[in-house]
């Protein structure tokens, strides 16, 4: 239990990294936000990482960051350095810095109740099977960077992988066997590292082609990309039966901020651009969303905005509602009650969404929160 800076409010669900409740966050942003540089510091300096996207030097367009990095420095998300007065990206096609594994599908993906492999959606030309894939395998790739700096980060053990492990994208195509029906990218966050998703995805994607296989290209990730790669993601997307999976972390910027250490405005315009797919192959869904129910500020009000922008894109976007369990610098936080979960399963279809799914029903506290 911690008490906010600002209005010294005391309850279970202010998290004693930011030491700061929602509403002061949302409507008092500029007393809010050195309580709020100081929790990134806190977070990203044991890494050598910069605490906020750098704003003096050569600018990089691969995201919503914008970095601008100093001379010997790098960029926000810790793969992009200024040498020499040259930018020069430290993951390549030739050596991404990342983990891989084989999961059984289905899976419990975010997309696993729309896609082809736990659904059977888009049979036969996507699907294996006209229902879950049982017997076959996703590649899961995850990536050791990303381009936000999430407080509750569900995956933080990426950070102490950082320039450690890595593959070529060519080597990772050549882990797709013939039981393998998807490759999902996630991490830390592909956007970081989307050149060598990118060609990992297209020579696998040969490879499938001259087989006559299946093979579904999926990314799960924060949309932080810039509009460029988004749509070559989405091409390969439509082209193999996958999605990109739009992981919305709140729909206030000043929120947003807070939790991740950086502006949302980049996501939000992405996907605008990628809605307009949709009716290019509406099964399976190419897009999906999903939000992690984090208690004391992803709440029904945050839920219900995010539903709404969603809606006016396309109603028919599925939406996934996630439960949280304390981890990374909000450990001190209580895991999403079941009351809290129904109140933004609600609140989203309320909005106007069609397809709203409650996700991680696992992990729901029975009470709500004292």
């Amino acid at each position: 239990m911690a008490t906010c800076k600002l209005c010294h409010k005391t309850s279970p669900t202010i998290s004693g990294a930011l030491a700061l409740c929602r509403d002061c966050i949302v409507e008092r942003p500029d007393e809010a936000r050195p309580y709020i540089e100081s929790a990134h510091r806190r977070a990203r300096e044991p890494y050598g990482l910069p605490v906020a996207p750098p704003r003096k030097g050569i600018l990089c367009r691969r995201c919503g960051n914008a970095c601008a990095i100093p001379e010997g420095e790098r960029g926000f998300c810790g793969m992009v350095e200024n040498r020499e007065g040259r930018l020069r990206l430290l993951s390549t096609v030739r050596r991404g810095y990342l983990s891989w594994y084989y999961d059984s599908l289905p899976t419990n993906c975010v997309a696993s109740w729309v896609c082809p492999a736990g659904s059977g959606a888009g049979y036969p030309q996507y699907s294996l099977k006209d229902g879950p894939e049982f017997g076959y395998r996703n590649l899961a790739v995850f990536y050791h960077s990303c381009t936000y700096d999430c407080l509750f980060c569900q995956n933080s053990h990426f950070r102490d992988l950082y320039l450690k492990d890595g593959a070529s994208a060519k080597n990772l195509a050549e882990a797709v066997d013939d039981r393998t029906a998807c490759v999902c990218y996630f991490g830390g966050d592909p956007a970081s590292q989307v050149e060598h998703s990118l060609q990992t995805s297209r020579l696998a994607l040969r490879e499938a082609k001259r087989q006559g296989r299946i093979l579904r290209i999926c990314w799960e990730t924060n949309g932080s990309m810039s509009p460029r790669i988004a749509r070559q993601m989405m091409d390969i997307t439509l082209q193999s039966g996958g999605c990109i999976k739009f992981d919305l972390k709140s729909a206030d910027e000043n929120l947003h901020i807070a939790l991740t250490g950086v502006s949302n405005s980049q996501t939000w315009e992405n996907l605008s651009i990628l809605a307009e797919y949709i009716p290019k192959r509406p099964i399976p869904p190419p897009l999906v969303a999903s939000s992690l129910l984090v208690p004391g500020y992803v709440d029904e009000t945050e839920v219900a905005e995010i539903a709404r922008r969603l809606a006016d894109l396309n109603p028919e976007i599925p939406y996934s509602l996630l439960g949280f369990h304390p981890c990374h610098h909000m450990s001190d936080l209580p895991t999403t009650s079941r009351t809290h979960a129904q109140r933004c399963y609600r609140a989203a279809l309320g909005a106007g969404l069609s397809r709203v799914n409650l996700a991680n029903l696992h992990l729901l506290r029975g009470e709500d929160y004292g």
